[in-house]
């Protein structure tokens, strides 16, 4: 870093680069101009506070702030530091964990399309400080929340908690609110492959409302996909004698599925309405034995050309995603309202089956899951299909 004599005309005269440079004044030691890649040029004065910590304060920005008034704002800033005097500190045990919420989500997240959702879960990550001073707030706290989150075994939604709560400690860094960045070096609690990407409810939402302007043979199959969380082929395969309308659900048997095992799935008021409308006007029609197919004999295929369908649908900026995506979302959301993740595994039909349990264990096993998987997936048809997307925790 370069240090000059500068004026007003060389500061003017000086050129933005590929990466962005400081060059010092000479006459006031600690005061510097940055120069950022767009041409943007700042005043920055750095001075350690007498026995205190080095300080970095933005100035503000030239020429709205010319040469001669960030020297003067510079010699303020050193007489307060060599008195020890600490601007800093002070505003920082002023801003609680909160009020820095509040000025984050003015600042940017109510610019974001996931807003809501990112404040969401900030706020549950740091409930336990939300009163507290910011200046308070160390990384250890943030990575506890992050472990205690995976070692429940929702590996994913602790990576999302990580992101979120690290994109919050760099805004608090940069505004001033904190010595140091105490969100780098945050462990994330897995590796995530590309299939990991994780929906959030907007854009379940999104695709789910997406539907209504696609063909009246696919919105009904993605629109089905969505609520039961079932696998693609499950529900493209879905057939007539497969839905029991007394008990409003499907049963899936071991043939079809992929753990050759035979799978039950409710049916939530929205799914059910879904398949109610395949059922014959008169008891003399013949009911169809497939509901999504094209031949009348396989069941419909194309979903690759639906999808594309559906993405010029969605918003510009949505992330790319997978129908694999959808069972993600909802394992993860679900998770965040409190669902068990036993009964969350058993309606994705992930159970495991490394014990051998007698056969009248496992009927009762399965027996004691079926209310609480109907409630969990009637919660997450209210989450979906309602006009908010406010997720109610469901844990007792």
């Amino acid at each position: 870093m370069s240090r000059v004599r500068l004026t007003d005309r060389s500061v003017a005269a000086l050129k933005p680069k590929e990466k962005r440079y400081d060059v010092s004044d000479s006459l006031r030691v600690g005061l510097r101009v940055r120069v950022a890649p767009s041409g943007n040029k700042t005043w920055v004065f750095e001075k350690r506070i007498r026995g205190g910590q080095l300080r970095s304060h933005t100035l503000g920005r030239f020429p709205v702030i010319s040469l001669g008034e960030a020297r003067e704002k510079a010699l303020t800033l050193e007489k307060e530091a060599m008195e020890g005097i600490d601007r800093k500190a002070e505003a920082a045990t002023k801003q609680t964990v909160s009020t820095v919420l509040d000025t984050y989500e003015k600042l940017h997240l109510e610019h974001l399309r996931t807003g809501k959702e990112r404040r969401r879960q900030l706020n549950t990550a740091l409930a336990k400080h939300l009163n507290e001073p910011i200046s308070k707030l160390e990384r250890r706290h943030l990575q506890e929340f992050i472990d205690k989150t995976a070692g429940a075994g929702t590996l994913v939604l602790a990576n999302r908690y990580k992101a979120a709560l690290s994109a919050f400690a760099g805004f608090a860094w940069r505004r001033g609110y904190t010595d140091h960045n105490i969100g780098a070096g945050l462990s994330n609690a897995t590796r995530e492959k590309p299939r990991d990407r994780v929906l959030t409810l907007e854009e379940v939402r999104a695709i789910y409302d997406a539907t209504e302007l696609i063909s009246p043979l696919w919105k009904p199959l993605i629109r089905l996909l969505i609520l039961t969380a079932q696998r693609r082929n499950d529900i493209a395969g879905l057939r007539y004698g497969e839905i029991d309308f007394e008990r409003q659900r499907i049963d899936l048997p071991s043939a079809r599925t992929k753990n050759g095992k035979p799978h039950i799935v409710h049916l939530s008021d929205p799914a059910f309405a879904l398949v109610e409308a395949f059922k014959p006007e008169n008891d003399n029609e013949t009911p169809p034995d497939l509901l999504f197919t094209t031949t009348g004999t396989t069941p419909v295929s194309g979903f690759s050309k639906v999808k594309s369908q559906l993405d010029k649908l969605l918003p510009e900026d949505m992330e790319p995603w997978t129908f694999h995506d959808l069972r993600t979302a909802f394992a993860t959301i679900m998770a965040e309202t409190g669902a068990s993740e036993s009964v969350v595994d058993r309606i994705l039909n992930h159970a495991a089956s490394g014990s051998a349990a007698s056969a009248v264990a496992r009927v009762y096993n399965q027996s004691q899951q079926l209310k609480p998987r109907a409630a969990v997936l009637d919660h997450w048809a209210a989450l979906v299909t309602q006009e908010t997307a406010d997720v109610v925790s469901i844990a007792s």
